[in-house]
């Protein structure tokens, strides 16, 4: 008896299978999601094609090649190059960030943000999960459970960001060229993603069943062993 007791406490401060491949799925959503949520290829426009207007578009940069201005009626002012969302510093840019910035793109970064905000807290409790805390320590479970939780709304989030720019960005009378344009590898990365992010999710939460289980079944072989003796 004595002997079944300490194979249980030895099981016990094993992390599961689950627990240590939801580590690398952690390491997997916040690199695609942190490189999608930085770089500007979410909306691309052919590369072949040598009179399109739009180079690439990003949730916080764009890249033209040759944007006329949107509320210029004579067209004489025209946006080339890259440039940061918010850019003080290009006569009329901050003009037209209404039409840069529609109602579907702020919802985009929105939900996005999220998504990203919620893999970087997932980084850091998932550090505290490998290197600070361990199955025997009282709070290990409402680690593992808290970390599910923040992984599940960042996919969530990022799910509904991706479904929204799929969605609205390439529709016609919005970016020109649109029948040229298509969805770039930034896009592709956020996609895969809100995924990982939601199978990391799954993974934690069944490593915390799991870490439950055991913390029940040595409890249940404490009380019987403390009855026998």
């Amino acid at each position: 008896m004595v002997d079944r007791y300490r194979e249980e406490e030895e099981e016990m401060k094993k992390r599961s299978l689950a627990g240590n491949v939801a580590i690398g799925f952690v390491v997997i959503t916040f690199v695609l999601i942190a490189v999608a949520f930085a770089t500007p290829s979410w909306l691309v426009s052919d590369y072949r094609i040598t009179g399109a207007r739009l180079d690439r578009f990003g949730l916080w940069s764009h890249c033209f090649r040759s944007l006329p201005d949107p509320m210029d009626n004579n067209q004489r002012r025209f946006f080339v190059g890259c440039r940061w969302i918010y850019d003080p510093f290009t006569t009329g840019y901050d003009q037209i960030r209404g039409y840069l910035v529609p109602s579907f793109m702020v919802a985009t970064q929105f939900f996005f943000t999220i998504s990203f905000l919620a893999a970087l807290c997932s980084v850091a409790l998932t550090l505290l999960y490998f290197l600070c805390c361990g199955p025997d320590m009282t709070r290990y479970v409402s680690l593992i459970k808290t970390n599910a939780l923040v992984l599940l709304v960042g996919g969530l989030s990022g799910g509904l960001a991706v479904v929204v720019f799929a969605s609205c960005a390439n529709r016609k009378g919005w970016m020109p060229g649109h029948d040229n344009n298509f969805f770039g590898w930034s896009f592709a990365l956020a996609c895969i993603g809100s995924i990982a992010a939601l199978i990391a999710s799954t993974l934690f939460f069944v490593d915390g069943h799991v870490q439950q289980r055991k913390r029940d079944k040595i409890k249940d072989s404490q009380m019987r062993f403390e009855m026998e003796h």
